[in-house]
């Protein structure tokens, strides 16, 4: 069948609408805090703009690389030992925030865990495609070479995610190793996983989370603040509140770009984390309402290209990006607007974060070459 090679609009266009928003919200969110700190009110959004640049360029390339040249062999397991490798440094490196998570290089900085989501993405839908397609040599041992089969599938599939994520956890991040799983869970799904797997795999989860987050006091005292903020308001309920007061703050229509007072070091993590209840005190309803339909329009045409790519690559590829992107915005708006306890996942495209951002558009350089080439 002709295969269309234009650019998506949509996808584009929403990509560098939320990119440049983020842009102007990290620089409102940050200016107070980097002039404290650095003397310098532009060092976060310098260092933004910076990962942005490389972010966009990296897109643009592989916007135009066919996206079957990442499903080598040598492309996927280079990627994997490289990942691996650099989880495995950031554990021997100093503690940040009281964890693992960020490798120094001079002024910057890189994130591990980001690039971990990107490469068990490429890897699972490399890995599931052989999967799916009859395995002559296992068909004449009489084994099934299915998606459900446990030795020749499961295993090998789950087995190098499951060691990334472990090592994620230990950083310890939580968050992000709950999204890894659930990203790819959702892929394997898609490729034919049986419902009874996934039920399986939550049964088995849920202790192990209990666990995680009961037996950790940090983590069991963000569950009790998000349960009941008000208990200890200055305390534990501190951050939870002071986000609800800006995104309440903002009405209908804002209080006015860089107008915002709770950044005014009320707010923790008011230009990461959670940025978008800045967002919502300075742009209102209408700023946060037109931010929740961007990633909307995101998803759709993720989706879309997912739908009508050319093959089981393309197809869960695509599905891995789009699922890893609006999971992503889903769980920090859920924190932001109090609908889920506090976890250190950033808002993609517009939190500040060189790691993250720079991942996303990455990822989204890939979809759309997905969907250039679409049936």
């Amino acid at each position: 069948m002709p295969r269309s090679m234009h650019t998506d609009r949509w996808l584009f266009g929403v990509t560098l609408a939320l990119s440049l928003l983020g842009a102007v919200m990290v620089f409102s969110a940050s200016a107070v805090i980097a002039r404290e700190q650095f003397g310098n009110a532009y060092t976060f959004i310098l260092r933004q703009l910076v990962w942005l640049a490389l972010g966009l360029a990296g897109m643009f390339w592989l916007m135009n690389l066919d996206y079957r040249r990442l499903r080598q062999p040598a492309v996927i397991f280079s990627g994997l030992a490289l990942v691996l490798l650099l989880l495995v440094v950031v554990l021997l490196v100093d503690r940040a925030h009281a964890t693992h998570r960020w490798i120094r290089l001079g002024p910057a900085s890189i994130q591990p865990s980001e690039f971990a989501k990107l490469v068990v993405i490429f890897y699972l839908a490399w890995f599931l495609e052989i999967r799916r397609k009859p395995a002559v040599g296992l068909v004449q041992e009489g084994v099934s070479a299915g998606i459900n089969n446990w030795k020749h599938t499961l295993a090998p599939a789950l087995g190098p995610v499951l060691f990334l994520t472990v090592l994620v956890l230990l950083e310890p991040d939580l968050g992000t190793s709950l999204e890894i799983s659930l990203v790819a869970m959702a892929m394997m799904f898609v490729a034919g996983l049986s419902g009874t797997y996934v039920l399986g795999a939550g049964v088995v989860a849920l202790p192990a989370l209990y666990l995680l987050i009961a037996r950790v006091p940090y983590r069991y005292m963000r569950v009790m603040s998000f349960l009941n903020p008000d208990a200890d308001p200055q305390g534990s309920g501190f951050q939870l509140l002071q986000s609800l007061i800006a995104v309440g703050s903002g009405g209908l229509f804002g209080v006015g770009l860089m107008e915002s007072k709770q950044k005014l070091f009320y707010l923790p993590e008011a230009h990461t984390d959670f940025i978008y209840a800045v967002l919502c005190e300075e742009l209102g309803f209408i700023g946060g309402a037109i931010v929740l339909a961007l990633f909307a329009v995101y998803g759709w045409r993720g989706i879309r290209a997912a739908l009508r790519a050319p093959d089981d690559f393309g197809r869960l590829t695509a599905l891995g990006i789009t699922a890893m992107v609006v999971s992503q915005a889903l769980i920090n708006l859920g924190v932001v607007l109090g609908m889920m306890p506090t976890k250190g996942i950033p808002l993609p495209f517009i939190s500040y974060g060189g790691s993250s951002l720079l991942v996303m558009l990455l990822a989204t350089g890939v979809l759309l070459n997905i969907s250039q080439q679409t049936e």
